[in-house]
């Protein structure tokens, strides 16, 4: 970037600042530097798109054209290593919002050559955490989409460098802005529900092509794109158009079902029980059915134990188990006290397997049985990653952009990505070692039977 465009940049910046400081006012008492970071309420919001995937197509662009008028948010670039998604980018983007749309052959170039605000992130799954980094280090407030991290290594540094930041990122965890999460929340924490004594989960399609683009993989050529540059801190290898595609079937590039599956419902127990990320974890899974040479498990159980670090004798059991050969049973949430269950699928609370009098009066002890209600102006759970401009995509979005000028902080901050991403590694270090896995607190690193696990 020249000193010219450079000094553009920074005037841009300090004028949103000082229109921020009038608009607030300062009879208010409150400092300039209080208002460092906040934009201005009539000042349009510049970003870019880090990434042209499926989901920013199918979801994230349309979620953010759906708020993007009323609070005066434009798309102005995208950035796409490979040429084909890059041109793809512009003209959907152009076509859906009537802007012209600058192209970035990479972020570098995205972030030296334009004046952006804040970025939306759908990479691949390894890259999130490090573009997340990227950007904040570049100046941009960041939507980023899950999982936040596949690796220790990268969680730590995504974390340290928003943290330092003060910039507002949104992690993709959109049940965090569904209304029925939000009032099964409230009523866990009311103390109503009773204390959490298990929880169900699964994930379950009969989907052979899911994650896989014949067509793409065989269209692609290295010439096309930027190797080197995708494969960022992973180990180099020669390149593979189905690991640059279809990268969730391989390690180390996606962890395949915890981090696209279980990492939304995962971090719902985080949110509800208030607790950050489980004591240890065992798992196991294999590749039983669809052997077309993916690495990543098309079938796995995870036994996760929670509770309090310093009192082993607190806690509650999650089991989560899914599999991609057999659709039965599909997308379950049920969270469990003595006194009946909350289905996060039905959205409702019954009484079901709460302790009735016949067995309680054998213990001396009274009822304890849940009153039936329903999850208050409910939706139900979201169980597709590209369901088009769904109510909590959308929602989730808008909370972004809404926190984008607040600076307030926003419902999946960067703390909820990086405890789903210890709970997706300490997953993925019990599958592919097959020991108990637990988490170093002091060192913050994921353990496999006493060793640090290294991908």
């Amino acid at each position: 970037m020249s000193n010219t465009e450079n000094k553009n940049r920074i005037t841009r910046k300090e004028f949103l600042t000082t229109s921020a400081i009038l608009s607030a006012g300062l009879s208010t008492g409150i400092s300039a530097k209080s208002y460092e970071n906040i934009i201005g309420a009539n000042d349009r919001v510049r970003v870019g798109v880090v990434g042209f995937s499926n989901r920013a197509r199918g979801s994230l662009i349309p979620s953010f054209l759906d708020h993007a008028d009323e609070l005066n948010f434009e798309l102005t670039a995208v950035s796409d290593i490979w040429n084909k998604r890059r041109n793809e980018g512009a003209a959907f983007i152009r076509k859906q919002s009537g802007q012209k749309i600058a192209k970035a052959r990479n972020n570098e170039e995205l972030y030296d050559e334009y004046d952006l605000d804040a970025v939306i992130i759908s990479t691949a799954d390894f890259q999130h955490a490090l573009h997340c980094k990227q950007a904040v280090e570049a100046g941009c407030d960041v939507y980023v989409e899950k999982p936040f991290a596949e690796t220790m290594q990268d969680n730590r540094a995504a974390l340290k460098a928003v943290n330092e930041s003060n910039k507002i990122v949104q992690v993709g965890s959109q049940r965090r802005s569904g209304r029925n999460y939000h009032a099964a929340e409230n009523y866990i924490k009311s103390g109503k529900f009773g204390d959490i004594v298990s929880v169900e989960m699964t994930w379950n399609v009969n989907q052979p092509g899911r994650w896989r683009l014949p067509e793409l993989t065989r269209e692609i050529e290295k010439e096309d794109t930027d190797w080197e540059r995708y494969l960022m801190n992973r180990s180099y290898e020669p390149w593979d158009p189905r690991k640059y595609l279809e990268y969730r079937l391989f390690w180390p590039y996606s962890s395949g079902i915890p981090g696209q599956w279980m990492s939304h419902q995962i971090d719902t127990v985080h949110w509800f029980s208030g607790l950050p990320h489980p004591r240890s974890v065992s798992a196991n899974g294999g590749i039983y059915l669809w052997k077309d040479g993916r690495e990543n498990f098309d079938t796995m159980t995870a036994v996760f134990d929670y509770g309090p670090l310093d009192d082993p004798s607190e806690g509650f059991q999650v089991v989560y188990s899914s599999r991609f050969t057999n659709s039965a049973g599909g997308v379950k949430e049920i969270y469990f006290s003595n006194a009946g269950e909350l289905n996060l699928s039905t959205n409702k609370v019954t009484p079901n397997g709460g302790l009735r009098e016949r067995h309680a009066s054998a213990m001396g002890m009274e009822p304890n049985l849940l009153e039936e209600q329903s999850l208050s102006d409910a939706a139900g759970a979201e169980t597709s990653a590209n369901t088009g401009v769904d109510n909590m995509t959308s929602a989730h979005m808008r909370n972004w952009m809404q926190c984008v000028r607040s600076r307030k902080k926003p419902n999946a901050d960067v703390r909820a990505g990086y405890n789903h991403s210890i709970a997706n590694i300490m997953t993925t270090a019990a599958l592919r070692t097959g020991r108990q896995v637990t988490f170093d607190e002091e060192n913050q690193e994921v353990m496999a039977g006493g060793d640090v696990f290294k991908y």
